[in-house]
């Protein structure tokens, strides 16, 4: 899987160098949709691969499966759990320090997708709303 993993994201570089393939959204379109807090609705849903362009029309039949196997492993390690593990902690303070107030901040990729903490949060009850940018807190 890593030397599958390897070659295909060179195959990637290597296309991107020669003009042959374009990312399908700029950074101006992140930021954008960030602020709008629907950052799920561009790249990160459920059906997006997490390694991008490892599963397409090209690959064989055990190439495809290698590379879901990746997206999975990536899914679950690298997102899933880390915003469990993130939520978990937010739950914690809150449950530790009941009078106090907290803001929290988070990267982009925790808001991403299925299972953001967000979805942890409200799973344990709590209420989340969305700040767009500008909004006075």
């Amino acid at each position: 899987q890593v030397v599958f993993a390897l070659n295909q994201t060179l195959l990637q570089q290597e296309s991107l160098r020669a003009g042959n393939f374009q990312i399908p959204y700029t950074t101006e379109d992140l930021i954008k949709h960030y602020n709008c807090g629907d950052l799920s609705s561009i790249i990160f849903n459920h059906d997006t691969s997490q390694v991008p362009n490892f599963i397409n029309a090209t690959l064989l039949a055990h190439e495809r499966i290698t590379a879901q196997e990746i997206d999975s492993y990536f899914r679950q390690e690298l997102i899933y759990k880390r915003n469990v593990r993130m939520g978990r902690r937010v739950k914690d303070l809150l449950e530790e320090y009941p009078d106090k107030s907290f803001f929290f901040a988070f990267g982009a990729g925790h808001f991403m997708g299925n299972n953001t903490v967000i979805d942890v949060l409200r799973r344990e009850g709590y209420e989340v709303e969305h700040t767009p940018a500008g909004q006075a807190i």
